[in-house]
């Protein structure tokens, strides 16, 4: 439980998968970039180099993070320019070779994947086949499989999915499109793999040779560090050609002065991501399993019955989505809110859309009536306390609401 002095009341935070705090030793590294690396890492006089030197180790330590080299870092401003940079960009180079290249996705990735990808479907640049999932959120595997075909140049799927947590198995993926590439008729090393691990790097194996990725986004915001940097994994051999136009920064494919304070941040950020994460996956992993029990059960005590969108195995440790039948769940995220605990209703992007959650949808099918669904994300702050104050909460609005069910 924070106390946040602006409104002068307790918040318990659980919205870890929108965005987490910046972790204290993280601002401490970056105030001191700010202050001494103001340089221009591409200025050739001696401040600018000593800017650039520090840059380039960091990005060699994120390199060895990702278990990948050091010319395969390319930085952005985030996920959702690495997920655009991943897509246009293969889209260009493949242009060269298929007059409409076909891309594959799932059906549940986030919108700074899906999104592009209607674009470049709508202006007919591509053939697009989406991958359905059942109604636990698992891919359908065979039918990945049975959409490869000779024009394929990308396959996007997420590592993990930030609204019920789901985690996919990409070196089974990995695995079927090495088997496709090996077999094909063409000699080139289409399709690339590409997978957006933003909601994966604090829990997950990152390690891309053992991943099988030829591609990965991921940003500092998830993980304790700071907005708006961002990293997109090339592997060596992938072709990808640049889709903003400017400077020749980032191996020429991402125009722009490089923040080397908000660099410093997110490799900070991953140094201790890697010291805490066995400990956290365990702790939140605990309080996530309890925490749906309690809410069993405080929902059972006014004759209602929560569904659990998703599994508790195969997903992530601090993601916990649930389907509450009859009561509005923007009702019960104002409500919950006004008590000063914060839960989100959807990814946060997609927030004061009045559809469903795309998720939800493709898991259930398509309904008329609004799906209510609350996800609780859970983070380094979080404590059983906490979610003792949240099911006592709960069980206070319920009483409020009854006349609702």
């Amino acid at each position: 439980m924070k106390n946040n002095n602006n409104k002068n009341k307790q918040i318990i935070y659980l919205d870890n998968a929108s965005a987490t705090p910046i972790d204290k030793e993280v601002l401490k590294v970056m105030s001191e970039s700010f202050k001494n690396d103001f340089y221009n890492s591409s200025a050739i006089f001696e401040g600018g180099l000593e800017v650039k030197n520090k840059i380039e180790e960091n990005r060699k330590s994120i390199a060895n993070f990702l278990g990948g080299r050091k010319e395969e870092i390319i930085f952005t401003s985030g996920a959702t320019e690495s997920n655009n940079l991943a897509i246009l960009g293969v889209v260009s180079y493949a242009k060269k070779f298929f007059k409409k290249p076909h891309i594959i996705t799932s059906s549940i990735e986030h919108a700074s994947v899906l999104e592009v990808l209607y674009a470049l479907e709508r202006e007919n640049k591509i053939e697009l086949s989406l991958i359905g999932v059942d109604e636990k959120g698992y891919l359908d595997l065979k039918s990945l499989k049975k959409n490869l075909q000779e024009n394929t140049v990308l396959v996007s799927i997420m590592y993990a999915n930030n609204e019920i947590g789901r985690i996919f198995d990409l070196k089974e993926i990995s695995k079927t499109i090495r088997h496709f590439r090996k077999n094909k008729k063409e000699n080139n090393n289409f399709p690339y793999f590409h997978t957006d691990a933003t909601q994966a790097t604090n829990y997950l194996d990152m390690n891309t040779s053992r991943l099988g990725v030829d591609l990965l986004s991921m940003n500092a915001a998830k993980i304790y560090g700071p907005k708006s940097i961002g990293v997109l994994y090339k592997k060596v051999n992938v072709n990808i050609e640049n889709i903003l136009f400017g400077g020749n920064q980032e191996f020429g494919l991402r125009p722009g002065t490089l923040n080397p304070a908000l660099i410093s941040g997110l490799v900070k950020a991953l140094e201790i991501t890697n010291q805490v994460k066995d400990k956290e996956i365990k702790r939140l992993a605990n309080l996530k399993s309890r925490l749906y029990l309690d809410l069993q059960k405080v929902f059972k005590k006014h004759n209602l019955e929560i569904k659990l969108n998703g599994t508790l195995e195969n997903s992530l440790p601090n993601i916990l989505n649930i389907t509450i039948p009859k009561i509005p769940s923007d009702l019960l995220l104002i409500e919950l809110s006004m008590k000063g605990i914060y839960v989100s209703e959807k990814s946060a992007c997609k927030t004061g859309e009045k559809s469903n959650s795309h998720v939800i949808v493709a898991m259930y099918g398509k309904k008329e009536e609004k799906i209510s669904s609350l996800r609780f994300s859970l983070g380094r702050a979080t404590k059983k306390e906490d979610l003792s104050f949240v099911i006592k909460t709960i069980n206070q609005i319920l009483i409020k609401l009854k006349d609702w069910y």
